[in-house]
Protein backbone atom coordinates (compact mmCIF):
# COMPACT_ATOMS: atom_id res chain seq x y z
CA UNK A 1 0.00 0.00 0.00
CA UNK A 2 1.85 3.37 -0.87
CA UNK A 3 -1.06 5.65 -0.85
CA UNK A 4 -0.54 7.44 -3.95
CA UNK A 5 -2.88 6.28 -6.80
CA UNK A 6 -6.14 6.44 -7.48
CA UNK A 7 -8.96 3.81 -6.09
CA UNK A 8 -11.80 1.76 -7.97
CA UNK A 9 -15.31 1.42 -7.02
CA UNK A 10 -15.16 -1.47 -4.58
CA UNK A 11 -12.22 0.63 -2.68
CA UNK A 12 -9.10 -1.17 -3.75
CA UNK A 13 -6.22 0.86 -3.95
CA UNK A 14 -2.34 0.54 -4.74
CA UNK A 15 -0.17 3.10 -6.71
CA UNK A 16 -1.19 2.61 -10.49
CA UNK A 17 -4.47 2.83 -9.12
CA UNK A 18 -5.96 -0.90 -9.36
CA UNK A 19 -7.00 -3.27 -6.94
CA UNK A 20 -4.73 -5.63 -5.47
CA UNK A 21 -6.90 -8.76 -5.28
CA UNK A 22 -8.98 -10.82 -8.17
CA UNK A 23 -12.64 -10.71 -7.65
CA UNK A 24 -14.35 -13.74 -6.21
CA UNK A 25 -14.85 -15.44 -8.91
CA UNK A 26 -11.01 -15.09 -10.10
CA UNK A 27 -8.18 -18.10 -9.41
CA UNK A 28 -6.91 -17.67 -5.88
CA UNK A 29 -10.15 -15.88 -4.11
CA UNK A 30 -10.98 -19.15 -2.35
CA UNK A 31 -8.73 -21.13 -0.41
CA UNK A 32 -5.78 -23.31 -2.42
CA UNK A 33 -6.55 -27.33 -2.84
CA UNK A 34 -3.31 -27.49 -1.79
CA UNK A 35 -2.70 -25.15 1.15
CA UNK A 36 -0.99 -27.33 3.72
CA UNK A 37 -2.24 -27.32 7.12
CA UNK A 38 0.13 -24.86 10.02
CA UNK A 39 2.23 -27.49 12.28
CA UNK A 40 -0.30 -28.59 14.90
CA UNK A 41 2.26 -28.10 17.86
CA UNK A 42 1.93 -24.23 17.65
CA UNK A 43 -0.70 -22.59 19.62
CA UNK A 44 -2.87 -20.40 18.32
CA UNK A 45 -1.01 -17.49 19.64
CA UNK A 46 2.23 -18.52 18.02
CA UNK A 47 0.92 -18.76 14.87
CA UNK A 48 -0.37 -15.50 15.21
CA UNK A 49 2.85 -13.98 16.02
CA UNK A 50 4.09 -15.79 12.76
CA UNK A 51 1.30 -14.09 10.79
CA UNK A 52 1.95 -10.60 11.98
CA UNK A 53 6.00 -11.20 11.56
CA UNK A 54 5.52 -12.45 7.90
CA UNK A 55 2.59 -9.37 7.75
CA UNK A 56 5.19 -6.94 8.70
CA UNK A 57 8.14 -8.06 6.89
CA UNK A 58 6.06 -8.04 3.54
CA UNK A 59 5.14 -4.14 4.29
CA UNK A 60 8.69 -3.49 4.47
CA UNK A 61 9.74 -5.72 1.59
CA UNK A 62 6.87 -3.74 -0.31
CA UNK A 63 8.11 0.02 0.42
CA UNK A 64 11.49 -0.95 -0.58
CA UNK A 65 10.12 -2.61 -3.95
CA UNK A 66 8.38 0.56 -4.96
CA UNK A 67 11.64 2.28 -3.83
CA UNK A 68 14.04 0.70 -6.47
CA UNK A 69 11.25 -0.74 -8.75
CA UNK A 70 12.53 -4.09 -8.14
CA UNK A 71 9.96 -6.84 -6.94
CA UNK A 72 12.46 -9.72 -6.19
CA UNK A 73 12.76 -9.10 -2.86
CA UNK A 74 9.16 -9.61 -2.54
CA UNK A 75 8.39 -13.34 -3.47
CA UNK A 76 9.60 -14.48 -0.12
CA UNK A 77 6.17 -12.63 1.20
CA UNK A 78 4.20 -12.62 -1.34
CA UNK A 79 2.40 -15.10 -3.77
CA UNK A 80 0.23 -14.91 -6.82
CA UNK A 81 -2.27 -13.12 -7.33
CA UNK A 82 -0.83 -10.69 -5.42
CA UNK A 83 3.13 -10.83 -6.61
CA UNK A 84 1.99 -10.68 -9.97
CA UNK A 85 -0.14 -7.68 -9.82
CA UNK A 86 2.79 -5.92 -7.98
CA UNK A 87 5.55 -6.85 -10.29
CA UNK A 88 3.43 -5.55 -13.15
CA UNK A 89 2.99 -2.04 -11.39
CA UNK A 90 6.77 -1.83 -10.66
CA UNK A 91 7.28 -2.69 -14.84
CA UNK A 92 5.05 -0.12 -15.55
CA UNK A 93 6.63 2.51 -13.09
CA UNK A 94 9.90 1.62 -14.19
CA UNK A 95 8.91 1.97 -17.86
CA UNK A 96 7.61 5.21 -16.52
CA UNK A 97 11.05 6.30 -15.26
CA UNK A 98 9.32 6.68 -11.60
CA UNK A 99 10.02 5.83 -8.15
CA UNK A 100 8.24 6.06 -5.18
CA UNK A 101 9.13 6.55 -1.62
CA UNK A 102 6.66 6.49 1.23
CA UNK A 103 6.74 4.66 4.93
CA UNK A 104 3.80 2.79 6.18
CA UNK A 105 2.55 3.04 9.92
CA UNK A 106 0.87 -0.36 10.98
CA UNK A 107 -0.95 -1.91 13.39
CA UNK A 108 -2.68 -4.97 12.36
CA UNK A 109 -4.33 -7.14 14.27
CA UNK A 110 -5.74 -10.76 13.04
CA UNK A 111 -9.24 -10.48 11.82
CA UNK A 112 -10.15 -14.48 11.54
CA UNK A 113 -8.87 -17.76 9.71
CA UNK A 114 -10.22 -20.51 8.08
CA UNK A 115 -11.34 -23.50 9.50
CA UNK A 116 -8.23 -25.66 8.34
CA UNK A 117 -5.94 -22.47 9.51
CA UNK A 118 -4.22 -22.35 6.56
CA UNK A 119 -5.60 -19.37 5.56
CA UNK A 120 -5.33 -16.26 8.30
CA UNK A 121 -7.15 -12.65 7.40
CA UNK A 122 -5.08 -9.81 8.70
CA UNK A 123 -6.51 -6.46 9.22
CA UNK A 124 -4.96 -3.56 9.82
CA UNK A 125 -5.37 0.77 9.70
CA UNK A 126 -2.40 1.45 7.62
CA UNK A 127 -1.04 4.99 7.92
CA UNK A 128 0.86 6.49 5.08
CA UNK A 129 3.15 9.31 6.44
CA UNK A 130 3.88 10.84 3.21
CA UNK A 131 4.45 9.19 -0.23
CA UNK A 132 6.78 10.94 -3.15
CA UNK A 133 7.17 10.29 -6.64
CA UNK A 134 10.66 10.76 -8.17
CA UNK A 135 12.68 10.37 -11.32
CA UNK A 136 14.53 7.24 -11.27
CA UNK A 137 16.84 8.92 -13.78
CA UNK A 138 17.29 12.71 -12.07
CA UNK A 139 16.61 12.03 -8.76
CA UNK A 140 14.26 14.66 -8.81
CA UNK A 141 11.16 14.92 -6.79
CA UNK A 142 8.12 14.70 -9.23
CA UNK A 143 4.96 14.65 -6.91
CA UNK A 144 3.94 13.99 -3.74
CA UNK A 145 0.69 12.40 -1.57
CA UNK A 146 0.24 13.85 1.51
CA UNK A 147 -0.71 10.59 3.36
CA UNK A 148 -3.44 9.20 5.35
CA UNK A 149 -4.96 6.17 6.79
CA UNK A 150 -6.85 3.41 5.75
CA UNK A 151 -8.37 0.19 6.41
CA UNK A 152 -6.14 -2.83 4.93
CA UNK A 153 -7.15 -6.27 4.54
CA UNK A 154 -4.29 -8.87 3.91
CA UNK A 155 -4.56 -12.86 3.03
CA UNK A 156 -1.80 -14.97 4.30
CA UNK A 157 -1.96 -18.45 3.50
CA UNK A 158 1.05 -21.20 4.82
CA UNK A 159 2.40 -22.70 1.62
CA UNK A 160 5.66 -24.80 1.59
CA UNK A 161 6.34 -23.95 5.58
CA UNK A 162 5.43 -20.78 5.51
CA UNK A 163 3.06 -17.45 5.55
CA UNK A 164 2.49 -15.59 2.16
CA UNK A 165 0.26 -13.26 1.33
CA UNK A 166 -2.05 -14.18 -1.44
CA UNK A 167 -4.38 -11.40 -1.54
CA UNK A 168 -4.63 -7.38 -0.18
CA UNK A 169 -7.45 -5.10 -0.02
CA UNK A 170 -7.47 -1.32 0.49
CA UNK A 171 -10.86 -0.08 2.11
CA UNK A 172 -12.22 3.09 3.44
CA UNK A 173 -10.63 5.82 5.38
CA UNK A 174 -10.17 4.55 9.37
Amino acid sequence: LAACGGSDSTGAFNPAGRPQTPTASSPGAGEPAAADAPPRTLTVQQINGQVLARYRAYQRAYEKAYETNDPSGLGTYVMDPLLGIVSADLRELAAKGEIWRFHNVLNPRIQGRSETGATVFVIDCVRTLAAYRYSAKTGRRLGAFRGGARAYQAVLRYIDGTWKISNATEGQKC
